[in-house]
């Protein structure tokens, strides 16, 4: 299903050189590779010599007579030639120095444009070293001595390549400083911004126009001395995108000055083993969700952690049915990360469990809104609970009689496909239809999404959504638990909490220390929603057996597009469970967002120095995607927080009937 990767079938091709000038095949005893090729093929009594791709073009250029290529980087595999000694030695110095030529011209073009007292030349090939080389290769030659002069020549073929690379990367550090300075600069401010305007630890101090005016322009001189040491290089345009843009970045921090005044005097007046404590654990939460990236399984860790977050913070004292809730929930959900990724194997039984487990818990809910008081419902409210029921039962068949029919070479029955895109059609309204209360409004969501997830999974993953929204309301619960703990809580009741009455912008609060552990659960479960049933590979080579409910025939663009609706729709029950608890606790979604752009700049900025320039093309693609996907981390959590507000606060009133009385 994919390609690009490091697997040993993806990157090894089979080069096979018969005809003159070509070496005949040697008998071996006994000779070792990771791979199975040789058995396979039958040939383990004969020696393999593997090459790199570059190797290729040396080793053509040889057999026919011509020059090497001008820019070939590769070394002439002499065990091919079936020639005299004096002839491969001639050969691979001849290689050499076509290489050593492209090392020589790689480091005049660096030394033109860099300043005489800033150019560092590689120095194991210095150009004495050079002379030396080549003047003891010509006298191996000359002596007969073949073996040492081909020696010589691939160890002055590996320094030149050595050299062509440092020469290639040799901005590379100068570059990355110069951003993450950057990226420093940036993180400083947004967190000055924070403490400046959501927080109480700092006075309002008059700014000294004097003072700023000095600022500006021992900046203004900064950027201008950047601006002069570049132009004289002949640097490229991008050079200077990178090396200007930490000038105003750092000139907004200096500007902050008394505020970092402010926050040192507070930082000092703190017992020095808490500071240390909570800077401990921020860098341990930072580097839980870098790693996660790589390994699905650190996600387990994190949420065994967050499993015992009730009894570190004596919230279970409080609330001990809720946080031992809590706690199983984390243990459940903690299992899926552990899992293979949603692969090509359908487990429809599972998909089936868990839409009777979504009905079962939405029976529970009618009985419980059932018995509620009048006020909080009607009947209409119960029409609408009562579809969602009945879309959940009709993808619960669609599913199992969809794969049925596939399986015995039916194809996908018209009834089901009707229903599959009605039902993704109406999970969008449904929850809009349900009253604005918080849990009957979040309840709704989860069945409107769960039965187009449903329709759209193959396996165990189908259950994940259910476990995660379970922890969600859990979450909600603990929140509010975690507001009275520290004295804060203002709001009524969550039973009767309205999402329609809670956009009132003077009820926000400040920030608490506390509501940075709130932001890093939330951009946590948002890395859990996405690498809880796959990963980036996962997303590049998917299941088309995920969209067999809606077509079977290949359309790339539809197909893409509900498997990108598969993928969105864990993150919808995050943010709005996100928007409920921001809403709960009177966090305005303004700091909280600051906050979390601070933890994705600091992913982010592991993740610039993570970028490779070598190996697969998977393993360069997904270095690059990390990055990305980081970066625009906080704008796609905007967009669903947007998302989420509409779904959660909106409310569309459908027409009513009119009884007319005859008199």
């Amino acid at each position: 299903g994919s390609h690009g990767a490091g697997h040993p079938s993806e990157t090894l091709t089979p080069l096979i050189a018969w005809g003159a000038g070509v070496n005949y095949p040697q008998k071996v005893t006994s000779q070792f590779f990771e791979d199975n090729f040789l058995k396979e093929w039958k040939l383990e009594n004969l020696k393999r010599l593997d090459v790199n791709q570059a190797d290729i073009a040396p080793l053509m250029a040889s057999l026919i007579g011509v020059p090497f290529p001008l820019n070939s980087v590769g070394t002439l595999p002499l065990e091919y030639l079936n020639n005299s000694a004096h002839f491969k030695a001639e050969s691979i110095f001849t290689n050499a120095v076509q290489i050593l030529e492209q090392f020589k011209v790689k480091m005049s073009q660096k030394k033109e444009t860099t300043l005489s007292f800033l150019f560092t030349p590689f120095k194991p090939l210095s150009d004495s070293e050079q002379i030396n080389f080549l003047k003891k290769t010509r006298l191996y030659i000359q002596q007969q001595k073949y073996n040492e002069a081909v020696s010589l020549c691939k160890t002055l073929i590996n320094l030149a390549l050595e050299g062509l690379s440092y020469y290639h990367t040799y901005d590379r550090l100068f570059l990355g400083l110069s951003i993450a300075v950057g990226f420093v600069g940036w993180t400083t401010y947004v967190i000055l911004v924070i403490i400046k305007t959501h927080t109480n630890l700092t006075k309002t101090v008059q700014t000294n126009n004097k003072e700023s005016t000095v600022l500006f322009y021992g900046f203004a001189f900064v950027g201008m001395i950047i601006a002069f040491f570049l132009l004289i290089q002949t640097c490229p345009w991008t050079y200077y995108v990178y090396c200007f843009l930490p000038v105003p970045v750092w000139y907004a921090v200096v500007r902050e000055l008394p505020v970092i005044q402010d926050l040192a005097a507070n930082l000092l007046s703190l017992p020095i083993r808490q500071s240390i404590g909570f800077l401990l654990v921020c860098t341990l939460g930072i580097e839980i969700l870098v790693f996660s990236f790589f390994y699905r399984s650190t996600l387990t860790i994190g949420l065994l952690i967050f499993a015992g977050w009730p009894v570190i913070t004596e919230l279970w004292v409080q609330a001990k049915t809720t946080a031992l809730i809590w706690t199983l929930l984390c243990v459940l959900l903690a299992i899926f990360p552990l899992m293979p990724v949603v692969g090509r194997e359908p487990n429809i039984p599972l998909v089936i469990a868990a839409g009777l487990l979504t009905l079962l818990f939405s029976c529970f809910s009618l009985a419980s809104l059932c018995k509620s008081e009048n006020k909080y419902r009607n009947n209409e409210d119960l029409k609408v609970h009562f579809y969602q029921m009945l879309s959940i039962a009709l993808s619960t068949y669609v599913v199992s009689s969809t794969h049925h029919s596939l399986k015995n070479k039916q194809g996908l029955p018209v009834l089901n496909q009707i229903i599959s895109w009605m039902t993704l059609v109406s999970s969008s309204v449904l929850p809009l239809l349900s009253p604005t209360f918080l849990f009957q409004r979040l309840f709704s969501i989860l069945l409107s999404l769960m039965s187009t997830y449903l329709l759209l999974s193959t396996g165990y993953e189908a259950l994940f959504p259910l476990v995660l929204s379970g922890l969600m309301f859990v979450w909600i619960n603990m929140e509010q638990k975690a507001l009275q703990h520290y004295g804060l809580s203002l709001k009524p009741k969550l039973a009767v909490f309205n999402f329609a009455c809670a956009t009132d912008i003077t009820q926000f609060r400040q920030l608490h220390l506390d509501d940075i552990r709130r932001s890093f659960f939330f951009v946590f479960f948002i890395v859990t929603a996405f690498f809880g049933t796959g990963n980036i590979a996962s997303v590049n080579s998917f299941d088309p057996a995920s969209v067999y409910c809606f077509l079977t025939v290949f359309s790339p663009f539809v197909m893409g597009g509900l498997l990108l609706l598969k993928v969105v729709i864990p993150f919808v029950l995050v943010s709005c469970a996100f928007e409920a608890v921001q809403v709960t606790t009177q966090l305005s979604s303004k700091s909280l967002f600051l906050i979390v752009l601070v933890i994705s700049d600091i992913m982010a900025l592991h993740f610039f120095f993570l970028v490779k320039d070598y190996g697969s093309w998977l393993d360069i693609g997904t270095s690059i995607s990390h990055y990305v996907l980081v970066m625009s981390l906080t704008i796609f959590m905007m967009l669903m927080n947007g998302l989420a507000q509409l779904l959660t606060t909106r409310r569309l009133q459908l027409p009513r009937r009119t009884k007319h009385h005859s008199t």
